[in-house]
């Protein structure tokens, strides 16, 4: 319980530091969006100010031009000089407008904008009535005209203190927008600085408090690790020793199927030999003194006695096919290559193969080695695997997989079909003597095959899968 609280408080300590850089991070995220915000709007502000900076130079620009325009045609009579005075007209005018659209949120600056208006508006009208008068007067000065060029120089100079009034307005506002922009651009860094400095001490924090404890986690992985390498080796020796149990018991089963069959055979063949030498002396006792109507002649003893005698000789023959498939005999061993054995045995069942057209698959290892058997007893005992795997399967549809390998130092093969499989019932009886699925089976195939096997210090095993066929694993020593 202590330990596990301690982990979680390790835990809570590591996912607070990073919790917390992470928070901060995202903060200062937040924080750098909004400034930027309000220094975009700040921007516009200077933008706009600088704007209307340029227009008002422009608007004094263009009634220079206006002035200069006028005296040139003054001085030389000459109307193309009144070109740049007819164009300042809408170029002030534009100026102007736009000037007026720029300013209408701000009361001071479209006070100070009405004024010049008003201003400009007089300035062009004298000028307008000093050239009238001038083309009136066959292109002379009059003291009138003099009269109003003063004027005018008073209006202008106005205009001038009106334009530099805005300029100065205009001036100090951008001025002022600049120093809040780069305030807000100072206190910007700062706040990034500050989080980052506390993002990092956190982040720093949380590897420091996760590498401190990540060594006791490496210890303990490495001893679960220790215990899954022991537990994964005592599995292998359990799965190992169980299947020398089930080898074991294979062998003791056959054992004791073998001390029946021998009982059942003594037992059984005394009152058969008994009944044969009654069939015999019934034989001799009733030729030539049959009754009659009968059926029976001293050509034919009987049909009855002969059934007896063909039952007996079966019985007989049944019991002598047990003690074979049940007992351990004398081998002939010799050195042979497993593959090539596999091949022969396929030859023998290759009727059988074409007339069922059964596809045959090999995968055969090429550097296994030899094995020491009774070749024709283990060809037995592959044929009879090899005909059950090709009745199981659908003619025409049938695959047959034949598979040699080596695991453990010892050759393993194995005979697999895709026929419907074997339930679980059955599987559990299958190398009982006289079990049988076939209609017309003995029911000493499979046992002679496990009798031929284990007489060869081998081993062999079935898996069955309904609808997904069987497979045999035959595992023997090599020579």
């Amino acid at each position: 319980m202590k330990t596990a609280i301690r982990k979680f408080a390790i835990d809570l300590r590591i996912r607070v530091g990073y919790g917390t850089a992470f928070f901060l991070l995202l903060l200062s995220y937040v924080l750098t969006l909004y400034a930027n915000s309000e220094l975009l709007k700040q921007a516009r502000l200077v933008d706009n100010s600088n704007k209307i900076i340029l227009q008002v130079e422009g608007l004094i620009s263009s009634l220079k031009d206006a002035e200069t325009g006028m005296r040139g045609y003054l001085l030389m009579k000459d109307e193309s000089f009144l070109e740049p005075y007819e164009q300042s007209k809408e170029v002030t005018d534009s100026i102007f407008r736009s000037l007026w659209n720029e300013t209408l949120n701000d009361s001071d600056r479209q006070l100070a904008l009405n004024s010049l208006r008003g201003l400009m508006k007089k300035k062009y009208e004298l000028m307008d009535s000093s050239i009238v008068n001038y083309q009136r007067h066959n292109y002379q000065m009059t003291d009138r005209m003099e009269v109003k060029g003063y004027f005018d120089k008073e209006i202008m100079d106005r205009i001038r203190s009106t334009v530099k009034q805005v300029y100065l307005m205009e001036q100090t506002r951008l001025k002022e927008r600049s120093d809040e922009m780069a305030a807000r651009y100072y206190a910007l860094n700062t706040i990034i600085i500050a989080s980052l400095a506390l993002a990092i001490l956190m982040a720093i924090y949380g590897f420091y408090t996760y590498s401190r404890e990540n060594k006791a986690r490496r210890v303990a992985d490495e001893r679960v690790f220790e215990y899954q390498e022991q537990l994964q080796q005592r599995i292998s020796e359990l799965d190992k020793a169980n299947k020398e149990l089930i080898q074991m018991r294979s062998i003791e089963k056959f054992a004791s199927t073998g001390r029946i069959a021998r009982t059942i055979a003594h037992e059984v063949r005394n009152p058969l030999t008994n009944i044969n030498l009654a069939v015999d002396q019934l034989k001799t006792e009733m030729n030539g003194n049959l009754p009659e109507n009968s059926g029976l002649t001293a050509e034919n003893p009987g049909l009855m006695l002969e059934m007896i005698s063909r039952n007996s000789l079966r019985i007989n023959q049944l019991i002598t096919d047990l003690l074979n498939s049940t007992k351990f005999t004398d081998l002939v061993y010799k050195r042979v290559s497993i593959n090539k054995l596999l091949d022969e045995t396929l030859e023998l069942a290759k009727d059988r193969i074409q007339l069922n057209n059964i596809t045959v698959t090999k995968n055969y290892s090429d550097d296994i080695c030899d094995v020491a058997v009774d070749a024709d007893r283990m060809q037995i005992a592959f044929l009879n695997l090899i005909v059950n795997a090709i009745e199981a399967m659908e003619p025409g549809k049938g695959i047959l997989q034949l598979k040699t390998f080596s695991k453990e130092h010892r050759c393993v093969v194995t005979i697999t079909d895709n026929g419907p499989g074997i339930d679980k019932e059955s599987q559990s009886k299958l190398f009982e003597a006289y079990f049988t699925t076939k209609p017309k089976g003995t029911g000493l195939g499979l046992t002679n095959t496990q009798n031929i096997i284990l007489n060869h210090n081998g081993h062999i095993h079935m898996e069955s899968e309904t609808g997904k066929g069987t497979s045999f694993t035959i595992t023997l020593d090599f020579a």
